[in-house]
């Protein structure tokens, strides 16, 4: 599951119903524009047609219908065909999140919502703060949830965009599943420019196969019910291999050339973990803080504020990163879980003092 983070302005969303209001009375350029954004005459439509009535039920009829609707975005195949941005280094982009008023609202998130998360920690074994944390790195506490209409993304990623389109294609199938199996109108829903959806930022595959009606009302709201959110996010991890009470991540040192580390074909990358501690020792990757020596972790080397710093990431840093493959994400999450645990302790505190 990918974060995005490129929101349609609500000036384009006025622009969009202007436009609506427009058709019906339009001619000639006007009709030309409707053209090139219906994509029920997309030459893949017909292919999507057929798989959506064969293999998922649908007629042909509504799925044209709701493909007649989509309106193609050219600013999100300009954000993602955008080259990315020069790589940032650990020091750089902690800050991004790391930040006084993401860990206050994190503590007011968590306030809010004590007893949904206290929940979601005893039935799927993920520690409040690291809920939290996800939830306030992908949206802010559900502030920033993106505004543009999800099958609009989707259909604009699926039929314009070659290099995704398989990936995106599966999206919006599972898409229009969803709507269908919680009866709610596909046109209607709002996610990030490539369809993430809600306070986790799921895609509509992570919707299906790991949103949770936490809240027992009959829909699975990720988009306005903060407690399917939280079920939802403790769901997935413990489903990604949470491992209840285990480490994330310990620090270790070098005591080995780095050049003998950087040709070490394990070193720095994400994969799942199967390397002993034992033998990252060996290596010359040495933790500093006390761990099994037969825990598999993988090593990381991140360009801190005080230079080069090493890592060992267990299962539950790999966890983080099936949400997002970035290393620094990973850690970005687990430090400001740390962050606002201990903010949260120490407002309790606070408050237990006062009552005395």
């Amino acid at each position: 599951m990918l974060s995005f983070g490129r929101f349609f302005s609500k000036q384009c969303i006025f622009k969009r119903c202007i436009f609506n209001r427009c058709m019906g009375i339009m001619a000639g350029t006007t009709l030309a524009m409707s053209a090139a954004a219906d994509y029920s005459q997309h030459p893949l439509a017909a292919g999507f047609v057929d798989e959506m009535v064969q293999q998922h039920g649908f007629t042909a009829a509504e799925v044209n219908q709701l493909l007649s609707q989509a309106q193609k975005r050219q600013p999100i195949l300009d954000a993602i065909a955008r080259p990315a941005e020069k790589s940032k280094t650990w020091k750089e982009y902690r800050p991004i999140f790391i930040v006084p008023m993401r860990i206050t609202n994190g503590v007011n998130f968590w306030n809010q919502h004590r007893n949904a998360l206290a929940r979601a920690e005893k039935e799927y074994g993920v520690p409040a703060e690291i809920i939290v944390s996800i939830i306030g790195v992908e949206t802010n506490y559900g502030k920033n949830t993106g505004s543009w209409y999800v099958i609009d993304a989707l259909s604009t990623l699926a039929f314009d965009y070659p290099p995704r389109a398989p990936f995106f294609r599966a999206e919006l199938v599972n898409y229009l599943i969803l709507t269908r199996e919680q009866k709610h109108n596909p046109l209607e829903f709002k996610g990030s420019y490539a369809g993430a959806m809600g306070y986790g930022q799921f895609m509509p595959s992570s919707y299906r196969n790991f949103a949770v009606d936490f809240s027992g009302d009959g829909f699975t709201d990720i988009w306005n019910n903060p407690t399917d959110a939280i079920g939802s996010v403790a769901n997935y991890f413990n489903k990604h291999g949470w491992q209840t009470g285990k480490a994330v991540v310990v620090p270790a040192k070098l005591t080995k050339a780095r050049d003998t580390l950087l040709a070490n074909e394990s070193f720095n990358k994400v994969v799942p973990p199967s390397i002993k501690i034992s033998e990252w020792k060996k290596a010359g990757v040495t933790p500093v803080a006390k761990v099994a020596r037969t825990s598999p972790a993988i090593a990381i080397e991140f360009d801190g504020i005080n230079g080069l710093e090493y890592w060992l990431g267990l299962q539950n840093f790999y966890t983080i990163t099936r949400y997002n493959r970035s290393p620094m994400y990973a850690m970005a999450v687990y430090d400001l879980s740390l962050e606002i645990k201990q903010a949260m302790h120490n407002a309790n505190k606070q408050t237990a003092g006062a009552r005395h």
